[in-house]
């Protein structure tokens, strides 16, 4: 699997925009709604959220709201007909 860099200049607000909104949906999400008094519980908590439901069932626009896991299945399952 062939990775690309990105290409965004220094000072270019949109590099970190899918970034950015991700981990703002696990604050918002996620963290906001639990109380954790051991940091281990709370990176379990972020962990679990992420596999559980952010790769597998959670719509992203930039994927034509589809999950992620779907999306990868799709690629894998295509590159390996070919």
């Amino acid at each position: 699997m062939r990775v690309r860099h990105p290409v965004g200049r220094a000072g270019v607000r949109y590099d970190n925009a899918m970034a950015e909104s991700f981990f703002s949906a696990i604050k918002n999400e996620w963290l906001h709604r639990f109380v954790f008094t051991i940091r281990a519980k709370a990176k379990r908590q972020v962990i679990r959220s992420i596999e559980g439901f952010c790769n597998h069932r959670r719509p992203h626009p930039a994927l034509g709201y589809r999950p992620p896991l779907g999306v990868l299945n799709e690629s894998l399952s295509t590159r390996a007909a070919a």
